[in-house]
């Protein structure tokens, strides 16, 4: 069952067109990925998808639970139960993880599930509740607490952008890890990445370039094109005439 579509969208900034017909379905309870080059157009429909500003004036409609949400802001869509984490996760200077975590339960003064979903992630409760989520943490740090604040939310379909980016192996392992348990709970998944691992964590990809979705399939079939065929490709977001089904060099 579909609990997300997009539907023959395009989203221009300032005259130059980002995305290009993009029509793609999310099924319910599964981790999907879109992957591609940089510049693709990934991380541009993952924020139209979120309702970000600068990002909801697409054309087409985005679909979920039913409903079309283009009018939605992003607080509304956060409402319904979309999150989105960041590539880079933001800093906030002063604001203790303790309250990070808080604000994103509905129990704001109940501190455990914030100290279990640190646990989750693999980080001690008592060093960490009372550090600033601000620059003294390392990157990796604030993508594990950022993953640790979508687990209390429990939302019903994730976005993570380029989950892989700025972390060592290890913390990996604990966002995948969480991937799983956030499936577990029946929500799903979407992976925006250009990292082969992290692609192996999806049941299915579609792939993108130049905006536009240029193929779809079992992370297998996908991932070999990607690999075969993007990775060298010296005309970077330029789709290739397509024959046999597929996009050619």
């Amino acid at each position: 069952m579909s609990v997300l579509e997009v539907r023959d969208l395009d989203l221009y900034m300032e005259d130059e067109q980002i995305l290009d017909d993009v029509n793609i379905s999310f099924e319910e309870g599964v981790v999907q990925a879109i992957v591609g080059p940089n510049g693709a157009g990934k991380s541009s429909l993952a924020f139209s998808i979120m309702g970000l500003k600068g990002y909801r004036d697409v054309e087409g409609e985005i679909v979920y639970d039913g409903e079309v949400i283009n009018d939605l802001d992003v607080s509304e869509r956060s409402k319904l139960g979309i999150s989105l984490g960041w590539q880079e996760p933001a800093r906030y200077e002063g604001l203790k993880v303790r309250d990070y975590l808080n604000a994103a339960t509905d129990d704001e003064e109940n501190e455990d599930v914030s100290r279990d979903v640190l646990e989750k992630l693999g980080m001690d409760p008592d060093e960490y509740l009372d550090r600033a989520v601000d620059s003294s943490l390392s990157g990796g740090e604030r993508k594990k607490i950022e993953m640790a604040s979508l687990l209390a939310m429990e939302p019903d379909l994730v976005l993570l952008d380029e989950p892989d980016s700025g972390i060592d192996v290890s913390s990996l392992e604990r966002i995948f890890d969480s991937i799983d348990y956030l499936v577990e709970r029946d929500a799903t998944v979407i992976l925006i990445t250009h990292s082969e691992r992290t692609l192996e964590e999806a049941n299915y990809a579609y792939l993108m370039c130049g905006g536009s979705v240029i193929d779809d399939g079992p992370i297998e079939d996908v991932g070999m094109y990607f690999e075969d065929k993007c990775l060298p490709c010296e005309t970077k977001n330029i789709p290739q005439k397509k024959e046999n089904g597929r996009y050619e060099n």
